[in-house]
């Protein structure tokens, strides 16, 4: 099994996008019993809180539902959990990393990495624009899962499962 932490500041706008949306791809492609998926905060600010609601409404508009989504906080015993913790920014890398105590296991990519970006997925609570956040998002969720599991995939990449047993 495959586990994944979406990370972002709040956890109440681009980290529970990416953990709907990338469990949306799990699901279209048939593959659930292969992967973990889950989203965490960098902050305490938003602890309990539900879906922010225009990030609640991307979703609803891509027939994604979130129901029952709290934010909650990373942790450190999230690192020996989770395969891979993705971040959206460089500031929640940073924290990541502080709140694991660094990453001697290279576990830590920011998400758009994945897709071949060095940039970051702008934080749509003070850009407004979720739109945006959306695009990126489902880009790098699309490259990561590709990464990990796609029929393009080169079987002798580290980052490679095979999940078609």
């Amino acid at each position: 099994m495959i586990k994944i932490l979406f990370v972002c500041h709040g956890n109440i706008c681009r980290s529970p996008m990416a953990e709907f949306f990338f469990r949306s791809l799990v699901e279209q492609a048939g593959k659930q019993a292969f992967f973990e998926v889950a989203s965490a905060a960098t902050s305490t600010e938003e602890i309990g809180n539900p879906v922010y609601p225009q990030a609640r409404r991307k979703l609803a508009e891509h027939g994604i539902g979130c129901a029952g989504k709290t934010a909650r906080q990373m942790t450190a015993d999230d690192y020996m959990t989770y395969d891979w913790l993705i971040g959206m920014d460089e500031a929640n890398i940073r924290n990541m990393r502080r709140i694991c105590g660094g990453d001697p296991k290279d576990k830590i990519r920011l998400l758009l990495s994945w897709a071949g970006r060095a940039d970051a997925v702008a934080d749509p609570w003070y850009t407004r624009d979720f739109e945006a956040a959306w695009q990126d998002i489902t880009q790098g969720c699309r490259a990561l899962f590709q990464t990990l599991c796609g029929e393009d995939c080169d079987k002798k990449s580290k980052y490679y499962y095979n999940l078609s047993f």
